[in-house]
């Protein structure tokens, strides 16, 4: 699959799971989660109101958990760290 193809599939498995939720409630993930996935650090977790939840991975096969990054929309970077 060509890169543009591979875009378009990705953003519309992204769209399809995303778009519409509202975040419910934001936490980091506990000492027993992290242990469970056998990761060294414990990033946050976004939970909304359907029950289902996204948190960063440091890589696509889930190695360990990753910061996430953004910004407001008056252009103030945001970070929310890992906690190790």
């Amino acid at each position: 699959m060509d890169r543009e193809n591979l875009e378009l599939q990705w953003t519309s498995y992204a769209r399809t799971r995303l778009v519409g939720k509202k975040v419910k409630s934001v936490r980091y993930i506990t000492q027993e989660e992290q242990e469970h996935m056998g990761w060294y650090n414990r990033p946050l977790v976004i939970e909304f109101d359907d029950g289902s939840l996204i948190l960063p991975s440091r890589d696509d096969e889930g190695n360990d958990g990753g910061a996430l990054f953004g910004q407001s929309k008056d252009g103030k970077d945001w970070t929310f760290p890992v906690i190790s």
